[in-house]
């Protein structure tokens, strides 16, 4: 207490200026209008730019949590155009039973990507979800623009996905316009291009046409974009078309991705090997 009293009896001088310099900004504005408005205007100014700063700030901590919501809610509208594709061309087909398999929904395991690499020959993604999250090898993972790649291995907690830009990776996709299908396989270079070939040359194909995948795999459904034709090309033969594809996915900022779980058919999956072990005893 007696270190305070003398603290004050120091700076006496300097408290009785402060008390009136604040008595005098009170009084100058309250009582003039003028002056009133200037100041309400600036500390208006003032304390919106600190709430905008803090608004800020704390949008920048909850843009994880939104990318996830959004993420979710883009698989769940692609779901629903799938299976409204689906409909159609059973209704244009005419088979019903068609409409009825073609409708099965599937699911959908959101993850994060934990670590990448996007300049190597045979890159790699690593992904936050694994084997104790229903995770298994040769499962589809897609994202919110399309096919982002094929589950390599798995442990507990952490799976390793074999992107579309990798050279080992092949995926069986079409022409949206004509259904027309090939192979998509990458090569060594730009992130954002690949290359379709096995397109038939009387095939109608016109830059600007869609690539998604055809289904014929038990990966991936029908229907999942994949990019856009950019360039035409012709196969080293010349009895094909080979196709440059600008990439839906854009992997150099590909944070959030799902993978399809339930989609494999080992129904079909058994019969086919089955055949093919058939036809390898009979040659």
């Amino acid at each position: 207490m007696r270190n305070l009293i003398d603290f004050l009896q120091r700076h006496s001088y300097w408290l009785v200026f402060l008390v009136l310099e604040v008595i005098s900004l009170v009084s100058l504005f309250r009582f003039n209008h003028y002056q009133g408005s200037v100041f309400f205007t600036t500390a208006n100014d003032a304390v919106g730019s600190i709430y905008q700063a803090t608004s800020t700030v704390v949008s920048y901590f909850n843009l994880k949590e939104e990318n996830v919501a959004l993420e979710a809610e883009n698989e769940r509208l692609r779901q629903e155009l799938l299976a409204l594709k689906a409909r159609q061309r059973a209704e244009e087909s005419e088979t019903e039973a068609v409409a009825d398999s073609a409708l099965l929904p599937y699911n959908l395991v959101g993850a994060q990507i934990v670590n990448a690499t996007l300049h190597r020959s045979n890159n790699l993604l690593t992904i936050n979800r694994g084997s104790a999250d229903g995770i298994a090898p040769e499962m589809g993972v897609v994202c919110s623009r399309g096919v982002v790649g094929i589950v390599y291995l798995t442990s507990a907690h952490y799976s390793i996905v074999i992107p579309l830009l990798n050279t080992s990776s092949k995926v069986s996709c079409r022409l949206d316009s004509t259904n027309y299908f090939g192979t998509m396989q990458w090569r060594y270079g730009s992130p954002e291009t690949s290359y379709v070939s096995g397109i038939p040359r009387h095939a109608k194909v016109k830059v600007g046409d869609i690539v998604e995948t055809n289904g014929y795999s038990d990966i991936f459904p029908e229907g999942i974009p994949v990019g856009k034709v950019t360039k035409i090309g012709n196969s080293g033969d010349g009895l094909a078309y080979e196709l440059t594809v600008r990439l839906f996915t854009d992997f150099a900022t590909l944070r959030n991705v799902s993978v399809i779980t339930d989609y494999r058919q080992p129904e079909r999956h058994e019969l086919e090997q089955y055949a093919d072990s058939l036809i390898n005893q009979s040659s």
